[in-house]
């Protein structure tokens, strides 16, 4: 590496000596340190925007929790943010894997699942009704019509905990992760990647991005992906391809258009690790297990097909010094033909209890959906921003709009023949039942909603807001020829306040609301349930030692999901529902030396119960399975030779699954992960293990008598250069 040159003659040294590589290398994915990289002391800790790329894994601006680009430190709710440069030295492969080092979130939802990532937050599903993408809902029914996200598309992962339906309208108390997508830059950016690993993996990627004319006023980046791969079982495929081309227009300096669009196709198998309880948590009564290894579902019928397109656009125009308009507007389509077979339960062959063939084959039944879902989301905003005396406003005035129509017929049931666990043969017949579900839905939610971020003194930060939403939900049966019109109405509401020392540290206070639909119909009075609500009490602090990357935060919440729908002793539902969870979470991203990197989470979950049912046995017990204690672990660090090192640890405690339904405790693990690499000139090179020592472990029990095992070890090694 060629010397540091003169200040003066920095930019055309840079251009001539490296290309348009420099800007690219100065953001080395696994360091935030700038001693051993030249280019390193021009662009490190630099964050454009808060939709920007950030080199290293700090980021210190965000959209997610006020929708303007405001510091994370006046944020005044616990909100995470996981960079590309965090995604790519933890060897992440999904939104899931690079989820799992963020405190509140579970990613063991299902366990290992090739369909979707599932996760919950703070002890409540957080993939329903949808993440969002650009801020903006991927908006689904709970059901197989799930929008799918390519991570290597990603610029970041932004997880808000807590309620969030001021800005985002209906959403899980628990709290939203939104994506953000990679845009144009300004720097020209090339990009090639090959992906070798695990289960045959081979995967090419290609990033590139930059100016088109020479003012700069317009630029792009296309993204693309192109996967062959097999899923861990049965050499099921599990292919892939993507495309994200876009463009930004800048016509002045005050207004900007970016379009943003992407394809994506996935076809593969079906890869889940879920067992009946009796056979893999606790023995059968002759004392056998079935083998972990086995796979339980059926080459011959598994499929998940999944093509998905979007297209769309972020406007911005800034009228004067107080005065910035913005639209965004996105349509988008996703198709999905998915079938597989389940495992149920271990069947006898004879009444005779000793005989040990009644402990060996295991009855298996299907389940599938073919569903279409479109859908059209507006966002309209005006901010203004102007000071009052003493008190400086940034006030935010939206107007969003959603519309979801969704074609679904699925079914569930069937037969498929049983397989001896310990000689399993695959194949049919199948038989595919009549469909449960056959149905035209369309959701519509209209939102208007008012933010004001007021400071005062350049110290204290206070954010109100409220939103008022009106949603309906109309179901047209295609099995009876019924029509369900729901219409649905809900205010909610938010306030915090955050104090911000010289020093770095910002203690906050907050309270925030959200609401669901719940898009059913009360049988006694025919009338629609009132949505279901949550609400949240924060107090946290955040500290961001001045001159440093540095980032810590700790908050301690008190969470409620309330009015949630619950069945009686006649099987009728009524909306009695409460669930309460209390906890604490700590966070930090430090350097202790240079050119190190260590990442720390840790929640702890003292309380989660549900406080009010219907069903009076639910009460006391989780809604779902969250452990007392979680915590995880990263550390990397890069010689000044180039070669660089990481190790991880995910550790989650033991709990009793989802309401408490497993006979026994579910036992707590730690998986381990592991990165080696090296940086030469524009090359990049990295090889990643995830669950490092293959460990076998279950990552969750449901209230329906499964245990669902973990991923098991992955091996990727990547190859990117930069020019």
């Amino acid at each position: 590496m060629r010397p540091l040159p003169r200040p003066r003659l920095l930019s055309a040294a840079l251009a001539s000596a490296f290309g348009t590589a420099c800007t690219l290398w100065a953001a080395p994915a696994f360091s935030q340190d700038s001693s051993n990289l030249p280019a390193v002391t021009v662009t490190a800790d630099t964050e454009a925007s808060a939709k920007g790329h950030v080199n290293g894994y700090v980021a210190k601006r965000s959209a997610t929790g006020t929708k303007t680009d405001t510091p994370i430190l006046e944020t005044p709710q616990s909100i995470s943010v996981v960079t590309a440069d965090r995604v790519a030295a933890i060897g992440a492969t999904t939104v899931k894997d690079a989820l799992g080092y963020t405190p509140g979130v579970s990613t063991t939802v299902f366990g290992a699942d090739s369909r979707y990532d599932w996760i919950s937050i703070r002890g409540f599903d957080g993939y329903a009704p949808g993440f969002y993408l650009d801020g903006m809902p991927l908006r689904n029914n709970g059901n197989w019509g799930v929008w799918q996200i390519e991570p290597y598309g990603m610029e970041r992962i932004e997880v808000l905990r807590g309620p969030a339906s001021v800005l985002y309208g209906q959403a899980s108390p628990g709290g939203v992760v939104n994506v953000v997508s990679k845009r144009p830059t300004t720097e020209p950016l090339r990009e090639v990647q090959l992906q070798l690993g695990s289960n045959h993996r081979t995967q090419v990627a290609a990033d590139f991005s930059g100016p088109i004319d020479a003012e700069g006023k317009l630029s792009y980046r296309l993204t693309a992906v192109g996967r062959d791969s097999k899923l861990p079982a049965a050499s099921m495929d599990d292919d892939r391809f993507y495309i994200a081309p876009s463009l930004t227009w800048r016509p002045s300096a005050d207004t900007t258009l970016t379009l943003l669009s992407h394809f994506n196709r996935v076809r593969g198998g079906v890869y889940t690790r879920g067992r009946p309880t009796v056979g893999s948590l606790v023995p059968t009564r002759f004392g056998n297990y079935i083998p972990d290894s086995l796979f339980v579902g059926d080459p011959n019928f598994n499929h998940f097909d999944v093509d998905q397109w979007m297209v769309g656009y972020e406007f911005e125009h800034r009228f004067n010094d107080t005065f910035t308009a913005r639209q965004n507007l996105r349509y988008g389509r996703l198709d999905v033909d998915y079938g597989a077979v389940q495992g149920r339960a271990i069947v006898p062959l004879n009444s005779n209890v000793s005989d040990p063939r009644n402990y060996q084959m295991l009855r298996r039944s299907i389940s599938g959906s073919r569903e279409s879902v479109s859908t059209f989301t507006l966002d309209n905003q005006l901010e203004a921003n102007f000071v009052s005396g003493d008190w400086k406003h940034k006030v935010l005035i939206g107007l969003d709009h959603q519309r979801t129509g969704i074609e679904q017929a699925s079914y569930s049931g069937g037969s498929a023949p049983s397989i001896n666990i310990y000689a399993p043969v695959y194949g049919g017949p199948f038989f595919v039942p009549a469909p449960y579900v056959d149905a035209n839905t369309r959701l519509t939610q209209t939102g208007l909603y008012i933010q004001d971020q007021i400071k005062w003194g350049e110290r204290w930060s206070l954010t109100l807001g409220g939103r008022y939403d009106r949603a309906s939900t109309v179901i047209h049966s295609n099995l009876d020829g019924t029509r369900s019109d729901i219409p649905e109405h809900k205010f909610t509401k938010r306030g915090g306040l955050v104090y911000t020392f010289p020093s770095g540290w910002a203690p906050y206070l907050s309270y925030s609301e959200s609401f669901s639909p719940s898009a059913r119909l009360n049988p006694d009075t025919q009338s629609p349930f009132k949505p279901e609500t949550g609400r949240q009490y924060e107090a946290g602090v955040r500290y961001q030692p001045v001159g440093t990357t540095d980032s810590y935060s700790a908050a301690l919440f008190d969470l409620r999901r309330q009015n949630y729908i619950t069945a009686d002793a006649n099987f009728r539902p009524r909306q009695t529902g409460e669930v309460l969870v209390r906890g604490l979470e700590l966070e930090a991203a430090f350097q202790p030396v240079k050119r190190m990197n260590v990442t720390v989470s840790y929640a702890y979950t003292p309380k989660v119960e549900i406080t009010a049912s219907s069903t009076p046995s639910e009460i006391g017990t989780p809604l779902l399975a969250v452990s007392k204690h979680r915590a995880a672990l990263w550390a990397d660090y890069r010689f000044d030779n180039g070669i660089k090192v990481g190790l991880g640890a995910r550790f989650t405690g033991s709990n009793r699954g989802d309401l408490n339904k497993a006979p026994v405790q579910v036992p707590s693990y730690t998986v381990f992960d592991a990165m080696i690499g090296y940086d030469i000139d524009r090359w990049s090179l990295a090889l990643n293990v995830r669950n490092l020592a293959d460990k076998t472990y279950f990552a969750n029990c449901d209230q329906y008598g499964n245990c669902y095992y973990g991923d098991q070890r992955k091996v990727t090694a990547t190859a990117t250069y930069r020019w």
